[in-house]
């Protein structure tokens, strides 16, 4: 049972939980930047290439005689620069923003007790000599 009890505690963890939530969405950009490249960059950008190369698809790009794949290659790069761009550009959103709470000025302190003390013992003071 304490194995069990263990692995619970590990699950939930904010954590754990956490790095769950960024793989299932980061799961679901790569589908989508998967599409934006194959569905949109490929037919707009690279279609005059492709034409002259007499093929229809991006992932026809072979090396005569060979099985290796460069155009699948290359779609992956483009879906990696995407992908780093759309992070840098998160990863710059959340950094201005917690600049932006650094710089506001934190409250002043209370004063401590010995403060407050010494603050009436002074005003009684300056009540008492006039």
């Amino acid at each position: 049972m304490a194995i069990v009890k263990e692995f619970k505690e590990f699950a939930m963890r904010g954590n754990v939980v956490d790095l769950a939530v960024a793989v299932v969405i980061g799961g679901a950009f790569g589908k989508i930047v998967s599409s934006m490249v194959d569905d949109i960059i490929t037919p707009a950008i690279l279609k005059p290439a492709l034409n002259a190369a007499h093929l229809t698809n991006l992932a026809e790009l072979v090396i005569p005689g060979t099985a290796i794949k460069y155009g699948n290659f290359l779609s992956q790069i483009i879906s990696f620069i995407i992908v780093a761009i759309a992070l840098f550009a998160i990863i710059q959103a959340i950094n201005i923003t917690k600049k932006k709470e650094e710089a506001a000025p934190a409250p002043p302190a209370e004063p401590t007790k010995e403060e407050l003390l010494l603050t009436e013992i002074r005003d009684i003071l300056a009540k008492q000599r006039g």
